[in-house]
């Protein structure tokens, strides 16, 4: 107990150096765990994507469509339980900065392949019932005030013109982890417009989405829906709904290689600083080690007192970062709902802040507790700090 007591009197006997040291360490623990839960956002598409699902689109090129036609075919492949289809609209919500996913989909069959989004039926079967209705996530209609009944004005970009939507129901997530950002409304609505303006680019989708019986067959599965078009005027591309997320990733993959980088940076940078203030301390108080050597304590005593302070320090700035990871973490969140619509700090998250936490207090303590006790008693003593 008499160790503790001491090592928690050194901590705070230079208490202006140790708490600038406790506000550096927050600092910056607090940075990495921000930029590891920004990381964590960038893959939180993909993360809930399920093994069931089959994504189908244009072998050139997303941008490409491909005949409505490819629905029946694609279901009527063995292991394919259902099948529906989907195309990104991509308009504008008042302002071009009013960005949200917003997608025109089959509206019979879609929701059935989405468990994860919670909708009730009234609301499901009114949805289907008005083909201009649109179904809202609950983040996007907390972020927008959107209500049901709601009309809502998208002006085309892709698809151009003055569209309006109904709100028809605002879809919940199954659970803390599941995006529900976007926006759905009839494929129909849309295909009949296009029709009339643009003939040659009607009964086109852009991705057709099949749920398998079974997901270790995935892989088959997927060749054989690719082997059903090959040679065909618009070839297609298979591949499990996380690998499709996983490519818009990869667009950006040296965005989130630097966001990494930089964390660690933060962490090497203060694990210096904390270095440096336990070789002042080490420095310091040379004399006071060289006398619980001559009073016969231990080397092992010595080393394990300045080890122990400079881990002392380091997992007090851990806590308090951690305890404060939490609320910047939702502020952050709150200012960048629209990018990051899941913005979470993970278990993995905390326990890395750890991590960095307790390598930070060995690595700095390590080198001024092996001085300390290899201090020369006589030198020692003539040292005055």
């Amino acid at each position: 107990m008499y160790f503790l007591k001491l090592v928690i009197k050194n901590v705070f006997r230079s208490r202006l150096r140790s708490l600038l040291t406790l506000v550096g360490l927050v600092v910056a623990i607090v940075a990495f765990g921000l930029l590891q839960t920004v990381v964590d956002a960038w893959y939180a598409g993909s993360n809930a994507a399920s093994s069931s699902r089959l994504i189908t689109r244009n072998a050139i090129s997303l941008v490409f469509p491909m005949p409505l036609s490819y629905r029946d075919k694609v279901r009527a492949i063995d292991g394919v339980r259902l099948v529906t289809y989907s195309n990104w609209f991509g308009g504008i919500y008042k302002e071009a900065k009013n960005f949200f996913p917003q997608f025109a989909v089959d509206h019979e069959t879609y929701f059935s392949l989405y468990p994860d989004f919670v909708v009730s039926p009234e609301e499901l079967a009114a949805f289907k019932r008005d083909r201009r209705g649109t179904m809202i996530g609950r983040q996007l209609a907390d972020l927008y005030d959107f209500k049901v009944g709601d009309v809502i004005p998208i002006r085309g970009t892709i698809f151009p013109g003055a569209w309006q939507f109904t709100v028809r129901g605002i879809y919940g997530g199954k659970n803390d982890t599941t995006i529900t950002n976007q926006m759905f409304f009839h494929w129909d609505y849309i295909n009949e417009e296009v029709k009339r303006i643009a003939p040659r680019r009607a009964d086109q989708v852009g991705i057709l989405i099949a749920l398998v019986d079974d997901p270790s067959r995935s892989a088959d599965i997927g060749k054989a829906i690719d082997d059903t078009f090959r040679n065909s005027l618009a070839e297609t591309l298979t591949e499990t709904e996380k690998a499709f997320q996983l490519s818009f990733v990869a667009m950006t993959e040296a965005i989130v290689m630097a966001i990494r980088t930089v964390s660690f940076v933060v962490i090497f940078i203060i694990m210096a600083v904390v270095a440096n203030t336990m070789a002042m301390t080490a420095r310091e108080r040379l004399g006071e080690y060289a006398t619980f050597k001559a009073l016969g304590f231990s080397p092992r005593f010595v080393a394990a007192l300045i080890f122990a302070e400079s881990l002392a320090i380091s997992l007090m700035g851990c806590a308090l970062a951690i305890a404060a990871t939490y609320p910047v973490a939702r502020a952050f969140g709150a200012k960048t709902a629209q990018l990051f619509p899941i913005f979470q700090v993970s278990d993995v998250t905390v326990f890395m802040q750890l991590g960095c936490a307790i390598a930070v207090g060995v690595v700095a303590g390590l080198l001024p507790s092996l001085r300390a006790a290899n201090v020369n008693i006589a030198e020692g003593l003539r040292s005055i700090g």
